[in-house]
């Protein structure tokens, strides 16, 4: 679907860790080879160990059996670590946030009761956000939506989603919403504009903002889908993150952090995407 940036003069459409910790065992501190070599020596020749009491050769077995398992625990927890899902190159955040809306109702409770999106793809997680009950959400897409379904297009047209350029003003009073999420977009912001649009996210918003950013390394924008975007992706680490928000006067949301990650952890659920949970101007 080709999207391109939308059209400042007519910015608006229609008013309105995972923790690896115990997988791996540890090494054996002796090589396995020498115990399971004498025990098969002591099967095939016994008379070799006469002088050898049954006490020292139910050592030498009970030895060679833990080196055994020990193996057998390392084979299978490579195996496991293998299977683990890796973070997609081509990973959406957008995607990321319809997964963990169970997750931000446990964090934020009746702060859900009034969400505003911001980022690509926003008709699909405010489709998603009206589908959970006492929940009423909006949408702002970035970019064109010319090639969207019929679904996204009814959200347009009843007002429900905005097609907004947001290096410019949001068309929101102050504190419109109890809770903004932000998505995929502000990684294709140069601190330029990041620095105007971070605090109009954060003016809109009631109770928190919520930014969901791809990792550093995970270039999301492919070659082929420039023309959504204009620009690659600029994947910043977390402490280029906390910094800036520090530069532009935002704390973290200790109390959220601590409930979003008591709750995912509980699903076990795995972030592809970083989350940072912000307290909103007051």
């Amino acid at each position: 679907m080709s999207r391109r940036q939308a059209n400042p003069m007519r910015r608006f459409v229609d008013s309105g860790s995972f923790s690896l910790a115990g997988a791996l065992h540890s090494k054996p501190r002796s090589s396995p080879i020498l115990p399971i070599g004498l025990v098969l020596v002591w099967l095939r020749y016994p008379y070799i160990f006469t002088a050898i009491s049954c006490l020292d050769l139910l050592a030498l077995l009970f030895n060679t059996l833990i080196l055994f398992v020990q193996l057998i625990n390392r084979y299978v927890s490579s195996e496991e670590y293998r299977q683990i899902p890796r973070r997609s190159s081509d990973y959406s955040c957008s995607v990321e946030v319809q997964r963990v809306i169970p997750f931000l109702k446990k964090a934020y409770g009746d702060s859900m009761h009034k969400v505003l999106h911001v980022g690509p793809d926003t008709c699909s997680v405010v489709y998603k956000l009206l589908k959970e009950e006492e929940t009423e959400a909006w949408g702002v897409e970035p970019y064109d939506i010319e090639d969207a379904e019929a679904t996204c297009k009814s959200l347009v047209h009843k007002g429900i989603v905005r097609v907004a350029d947001i290096k410019f003003p949001l068309p929101y009073r102050p504190k419109s919403f109890s809770l903004v999420i932000v998505s995929d977009a502000l990684d294709y912001l140069s601190p330029r504009y990041l620095n105007k649009t971070l605090p109009e996210l954060t003016r809109v918003a009631s109770d928190g903002l919520v930014v969901f950013t791809g990792y550093p390394g995970n270039q999301r924008a492919k070659v082929a889908e420039l023309s959504k975007f204009g620009r690659p992706a600029k994947m910043r680490g977390s402490s280029w993150w906390v910094r800036f928000f520090l530069q532009n006067s935002l704390e973290e949301n200790e109390d959220a952090i601590k409930k979003f990650e008591q709750a995912a952890s509980k699903g076990s659920y795995h972030p592809a995407c970083q989350v940072f949970h912000l307290k909103p101007y007051h």
